[in-house]
């Protein structure tokens, strides 16, 4: 028996079959407007709340005048959106809000009503078995290190390259400067430092000798941790012993160093936490749920750093709300600039960024992993190899870190006006030691360590990669499993820099031969011709496949935005769309290094586009910022390199410092403390309600960029 046929087959058959839709209209708005979104929903209830509050009053203060028998003169109770909330409601706003600013060395805290911060090294001590010198190999590394060994051999041959090649090159320059050179410079050197022996001067006839850290004569009530300054004082054989964490290397968490991702989170955080209290007298926890916070990150930032913070600070420091601003966005609020090229010298950190109408630029952002404490450790290691007459100078000794510290300030310049052979002396200070004055000569080491900044190879890369990702995974699509942390067409510009010129800065790849397939965050453009003047490696017209791939990759465009390649972009139908993503193993290890004055102009390149006006513009405004960037000179000296690099640009090019005589290693922090005082920062804050609801999710409507 045949079954019975629906109104569909028999449609189908007689070819009448129409697919059935619901006559009804489908449209919804579902998060199509403000008040679908908790967020934005808050914020309209705050303003109307306000004016209402604001309203009452003035109803109330013309009741009671009316009372008196006094004139009333209503007010204006709106504020202008840029207008600082110093005294509002007789409350100083700034007065409750925290900023805080963490670099790689030091981190910057204090209130936004603060003049100038309070800077704490972001250095953990905490009781140990051996400190940390007993457990580490000397740094600088000596490869060779033996007494019959010559200091010319401790470093390896590439490094003695390096350094001989840069002083053969720093003579030409002084010579075409019209310099006088002595042909026997490095010798006066050597000579004199390795037969001056030190003069000995008792502790107690030393005026400047060091207050250490104090510990009770009993080490089981000893504490189970310092930290700042105060662990940084710890005598090295201490009783009991105490070893220094450092949980920010290179702008990162400090994943090399640590066991598990807990310890790691756990010393950040408690740092931060006792600054607060004993850096700003916030003693009392219980209170912090009355202030604020503003957050200073990277522009290339790590979300699952940034939610971590966001999280902490909310649930165990139980602060009243929370917001986030980028770097370079702070240092033009400190500065006052609408408009600059942002340079941020940090101490193991470099980052370039345009910044344009209050927005980082994002195709501009460059994240370089080399900063003043580079300069430092190529610094101890140069006078080594003109064999110091100390050398046992170690920087996993505390005392000799912060030596080497005072000696890169004292003696490192950008000028070779006065660069002759010097004799100078400094104090080395060790508890429970006699102090040690010694008097050594130096020749051009002085400017040849921070020319580092311009020939990054001088510079130690083996191992500011090592664990990364090993405890903290990266940030991934919930959809895709693509990484989604930020990342711009000029970092991997200098991605594929390093991968072409700079081998040294490529860890071994794994057993698998991998590619790289840089990620494009615009659509891709048609071929434009090059602008006058780009160098080709700016432009992007390098082949960015590296040699361990056996297939030929297609031309890169003339723009220089890099676009996927091969089966990522077949294995995509949207790729030409929303860009491919970068392959993880290749970025993992490549260190982004690049000639300061190259990587300033590639910035510039990706942040101004095809704009001749804006790229004018940026490149009349570059300010040096950050603590490394107080190199005696450093700023004429990089005007000069990018000039040579773009001479079609004879008047435009300057290169500033902050204004206003402003501490260049302080105005981010500065800038943090103007935007948290701020009315339009409320659009900006995170409270406890929302982050409960939403979780992290909530970034994505608070940041004032595309998160």
């Amino acid at each position: 028996m045949v079954g019975k046929k629906s109104k569909q087959a028999l449609f189908r058959e007689e070819g009448k079959y129409v697919d059935r839709i619901n006559s009804k209209n489908h449209y919804v708005e579902f998060l199509k407007r403000d008040d679908q979104v908790l967020a934005l929903r808050q914020q309209q209830d705050e303003r109307f709340n306000a004016r209402n509050k604001a309203a009452v009053d003035i109803d109330r203060a013309r009741a009671q005048a009316a009372q008196e028998g006094l004139q009333f003169t209503e007010p204006d109770p709106d504020f202008d959106d840029d207008m600082a909330m110093d005294d509002v409601d007789m409350e100083n706003y700034g007065s409750k809000t925290i900023v805080i600013n963490v670099g790689s060395q030091n981190m910057r805290l204090g209130l936004a009503t603060d003049a100038l911060p309070k800077t704490v090294p972001m250095v953990i001590a905490k009781k140990a078995a051996r400190s940390e010198t007993e457990d580490s190999e000397p740094q600088p590394k000596r490869i060779k290190l033996d007494a019959h060994v010559p200091s010319e051999e401790w470093f390896g041959e590439e490094f003695a390259k390096e350094y001989n090649a840069m002083s053969q090159e720093f003579r030409t320059y002084r010579r075409t400067n019209k310099r006088r050179v002595l042909p026997n410079s490095r010798e006066l050197v050597t000579k004199w430092n390795s037969s001056t022996p030190p003069e000995r001067i008792p502790e107690h006839s030393d005026p400047l000798r060091i207050d250490w850290t104090e510990l009770p004569t009993n080490a089981a009530k000893a504490p189970d941790y310092f930290i700042g300054s105060a662990a940084l004082r710890i005598p090295e054989k201490s009783k009991p012993r105490y070893h220094l964490h450092w949980p920010m290397r290179h702008g990162w968490l400090n994943e090399k160093d640590y066991d598990n991702h807990n310890a790691l989170e756990r010393d950040f955080f408690l740092i931060l936490e006792e600054s607060i209290k004993t850096e700003l007298g916030l003693t009392n926890k219980r209170e912090w749920n009355q202030y604020s916070c503003v957050f200073i990150i990277p522009d290339l930032y790590e979300k699952v750093f940034v939610a971590k913070v966001l999280d902490e600070f909310i649930r165990d420091f139980g602060f009243q709300r929370v917001c986030f601003i980028q770097e370079s966005l702070a240092a033009t609020f400190g500065a006052g600039y609408g408009a600059a090229c942002i340079v941020d010298m940090g101490a193991q950190k470099t980052s370039v960024s345009c910044i344009e109408d209050g927005m980082v630029i994002e195709e501009s952002r460059v994240n370089l992993k080399y900063g003043g404490y580079d300069v430092t450790e190529t610094f101890v290691k140069m006078m080594l190899f003109d064999r110091l007459n100390y050398s046992d100078l170690n920087l996993m000794r505390r005392h000799d870190f912060l030596l080497a510290e005072e000696l890169k300030q004292g003696f490192t310049t950008m000028s070779d006006e006065n660069i002759t052979v010097q004799a100078y002396d400094y104090h080395l200070r060790a508890s429970g030691q006699e102090t040690r004055k010694y008097t050594f000569k130096i020749y051009d080491e002085g400017m040849l360590a921070p020319l580092g900044y311009f020939r990054p190879t001088i510079f130690d890369h083996s191992e500011k990669l090592v664990g990364r990702h090993k405890l903290i995974p990266r940030s991934v699509d919930l959809y895709n499993a693509h990484p989604n942390d930020p990342l711009s067409p000029a970092q991997m510009a200098v991605i594929a820099y390093v991968n072409q010129a700079i081998p040294s800065a490529v860890m071994p790849a794994l057993a698998k031969t991998v590619r790289l397939t840089p990620m494009v965050s615009t659509p891709i453009k048609q071929q434009q011709q090059r602008p006058l003047g780009i160098p080709a490696h700016l432009n992007g017209e390098q082949d960015a496949t590296p040699l361990s791939s056996p297939a030929a990759s297609p031309p890169q465009e003339e723009n220089g935005t890099p676009h996927p390649t091969g089966e990522d972009a077949a294995g995509d139908e949207n790729a030409g769309d929303k860009g491919a993503q970068p392959d993880t193993e290749v970025m993992d290890r490549t260190v982004p290094i690049m000639p300061l004055e190259q990587a300033i102009l590639t910035s510039i390149h990706h942040g101004s586009g095809n704009d001749e006006r804006r790229r004018r513009e940026f490149m009349g405004s570059i300010m040096l910022i950050g603590g490394a960037s107080k190199t005696p000179n450093l700023g004429p000296y990089l005007e000069m390199k990018l000039r040579a690099a773009m001479p079609q640009y004879p008047k435009e090019i300057l290169v500033s410092s902050p204004p206003r005589e402003l501490d260049p290693a302080v105005l981010v922090w500065k800038g943090g403390s103007v935007f948290g005082k701020l009315r339009m920062t409320n659009d900006s804050w995170i409270g406890a309600l929302e982050y409960d609801r939403l979780g992290s999710r909530i970034l994505n409507y608070k940041c004032m960029w595309h998160w």
